[in-house]
C-alpha cells in the first residue's frame, strides 16, 4: 500500500478551498445578522403599535365610563356635579394621574379605567388614592373614594378590588354597570 504526501499544491489549493467555505460562512452569518436586525427591528414597531392599542382601548372606556358615570352613580346615591377627565398633578417629586373624577360638593370618586383590568392595577390605584388628597388638597376635606372600570374584568380581579372598597365598573350586556352589590360599602379616603 503505497501512500503518496500531498504537495506543496496540493496544500495550497486545499487552503484555497478552505478559505474559500470560510468566506461563504462569513457572507451567510452577515446575512443572517441582518435578518435578525431586521426581525428585531420589526418586532420593535410591532411592540410599539400594540402599545399604541393598548393606550387606545384605555381611551375608548374611559370615553365609554365618562358620560355612564353620571347615570351610576347617582344610581348609588352619590349626587354628580361634574367629571373631569385626565386629572394631573406633580409636586416636586412626586405626582399621579386619575383617568376620571366625579364630583359633587362633599364627594368624589377616583376612577381607574383599563381595557383589561389586573389585580396589579387594582394595587396602583390604591397607591394613587393613598396620596390624592395631599397632592390633590382641593380634595382634602371631602371624602374620596375609588373605582375601576375595563373592558374585560375576570371575576377574581373583580372580587379583589371590591374587598379592596373599590367600585367596580364593567359591562352588562350592551350597557355599564357597577358590579358590586347593592350593599357594598366603598372604602372612604
Amino acid at each position: 500500500m503505497s501512500t503518496t504526501q500531498p504537495t506543496f499544491n496540493d496544500i495550497l489549493r486545499l487552503f484555497r478551498e478552505t478559505d474559500e467555505k470560510f468566506k461563504e460562512t462569513d457572507e451567510r452569518f452577515k446575512e443572517t445578522d441582518k435578518k435578525f436586525k431586521e426581525t428585531e427591528r420589526f418586532l420593535k414597531e410591532v411592540s410599539a403599535g400594540i402599545g399604541r392599542l393598548g393606550n387606545r382601548l384605555g381611551e375608548f372606556v374611559e370615553d365609554a365610563v365618562r358620560p355612564a358615570a353620571v347615570r351610576l352613580f347617582r344610581e348609588r346615591g352619590i349626587t354628580v356635579h361634574e367629571v373631569q377627565q385626565n386629572v394631573s398633578v406633580q409636586r416636586g417629586e412626586e405626582g399621579l394621574e386619575i383617568d376620571l373624577m366625579v364630583v359633587n360638593d362633599s364627594e368624589a370618586v377616583a376612577v381607574e379605567c383599563k381595557s383589561n383590568l389586573k389585580i396589579d392595577d387594582v394595587n396602583e390605584h390604591l397607591e394613587r388614592l393613598a396620596k390624592l388628597k395631599r397632592l390633590l388638597p382641593r380634595y382634602a376635606t371631602i371624602k374620596v373614594m375609588g373605582a375601576v372600570a375595563a373592558m374585560v374584568i375576570p371575576d377574581n380581579v373583580a372580587c379583589y378590588a371590591a374587598s379592596k372598597g373599590l367600585f367596580v365598573i364593567g359591562q352588562s350586556g350592551d350597557d355599564l354597570a357597577i358590579r358590586n352589590d347593592a350593599d357594598f360599602t366603598p372604602t372612604v379616603w
